[in-house]
């Protein structure tokens, strides 16, 4: 193993593992160093909920090797009403995924380093050259990318992507067997992703049930820490009471248990990014602040953005003068709003609205869903101010004059 590369990555996440395919296979020296060990990977990090959609599966070429299931519909639930969505989609079975990434960026010829826990940047001149790992190893390269997640040593040592960190999301998750898909009252989700907005489960946040196939799915809670969370949360309960009392009142999980070792948790930060770029080094993946977590399919806007940060890297070191800078670096966040998250102030906004409103809302909203054309929902989902409008009620004047509120003196 040498220690001078083209390019480093810190994180073996859907992130950084896409940035060193990409990479790789573009003939670049690669190093990507991950926390865990070889043997563990990715059991500490395996925290995503890994559902998609053919558009993602298409474009990276992910295998039907690591499909739990497919899905025909997409479902949202309110304490009294659901709606059904025909939208074909995957459920990944993620530790299988995270893995592949890695075989697929090895066979290409990137390194990875595992048991290797990145700490700090080495700086020359003000700039960042390489990264120190477990305790004082230091490695080198043109370019530095951070797909540390939540973390981000790197992007907080060197001020990148205004970590504030203020509105922290926190999520559970576990598999279960036993599963009644279709109990009286409630929507079918055989073969279905459903994603629930009711307060009482997860207080400005939102609950899912995917279907994995036959009896089993995975279930989880998440909420932010924001103003609907204040408003609703219930005194002294954790993320894993807002689970247990899910799984304890919804007929659904009457006789259902949950798998052995099929656990798991994460957190994220929801706010608008900065600059997620500087000399030398990008920020990519969960280390840039989550987006519109409710719609955002996090697969997907991780594995694009380390898909454009490797095209910007790509740009910079075939320069004829190796040209990583600043300003050429910039590119990244220029790619990063046009094809990772577009119009992300508008769906951001929308999401903190969302989760300010009350339950009664939610089941309105439910019924508006009904009416509505698929195609002002996609709209309003992909941030269009118009659609957006036209789905508000008057009563949602209050929450629209307080989201502003809090949002511009932010």
């Amino acid at each position: 193993m040498t220690d001078n590369y083209d390019v480093i990555i810190a994180g073996a996440g859907p992130a950084g593992g896409q940035a060193a395919r990409d990479l790789a296979a573009r003939d670049y020296d690669v190093c990507v160093l991950e926390t865990e060990s070889e043997d563990e990977f990715p059991s500490r990090s395996n925290k995503s909920t890994a559902g998609t959609f053919p558009s993602t599966m298409a474009s990276f070429n992910i295998p039907d090797e690591v499909v739990m299931n497919f899905t025909d519909d997409v479902v949202l639930e309110s304490p009294n009403n659901h709606y059904h969505r025909h939208q074909p989609g995957a459920v990944l079975e993620f530790a299988d995924f995270k893995n592949w990434l890695v075989d697929e960026a090895e066979a290409d010829g990137a390194e990875y380093l595992f048991d290797a826990r990145v700490s700090k940047p080495v700086m020359e001149g003000g700039e960042i050259v390489g990264v120190r790992y477990n305790g004082d190893e230091e490695v080198y390269a043109d370019i530095v990318i951070d797909a540390t997640g939540p973390s981000a040593p790197l992007a907080k040592a060197l001020d990148v992507c205004d970590l504030r960190r203020e509105k922290q999301a926190i999520g559970i998750e576990y598999e279960f067997e036993g599963m009644d898909l279709a109990p009286d009252g409630y929507g079918d989700l055989t073969d279905a992703m459903m994603l629930r907005l009711d307060h009482d489960i997860a207080p400005g946040g939102y609950s899912w049930i995917f279907h994995t196939g036959g009896d089993t799915a995975k279930v989880g809670v998440c909420y932010i820490q924001n103003e609907g969370h204040r408003h609703n949360a219930k005194s002294g309960y954790t993320i894993d009471d807002y689970l247990q009392y899910w799984t304890e009142s919804d007929p659904r999980f009457a006789n259902a248990e949950r798998i052995a070792g099929k656990q798991h948790r994460g957190s994220a930060h929801i706010q608008l990014p900065g600059r997620m770029s500087t000399d030398n080094f990008m920020a990519i993946g969960d280390t840039v602040p989550t987006v519109d977590p409710l719609w955002g399919e996090g697969i997907d806007k991780c594995m694009r953005s380390g898909r454009v940060a490797a095209a910007t890297a790509d740009r910079a070191l075939t320069n004829s003068d190796r040209d990583t800078s600043a300003s050429e670096l910039a590119v990244y966040d220029q790619l990063w709003h046009e094809r990772v998250a577009p119009k992300v102030k508008n769906r951001l906004f929308m999401t903190e609205m969302l989760y300010r409103a009350s339950n009664e809302r939610y089941d309105k909203l439910l019924e508006d869903l009904h009416r509505l054309p698929n195609e002002q929902l996609d709209a309003a989902n992909g941030g269009s101010p118009l659609a957006m409008f036209r789905m508000l009620k008057f009563e949602d004047l209050s929450i629209l004059a307080s989201t502003a509120r809090d949002w511009f003196s932010d």
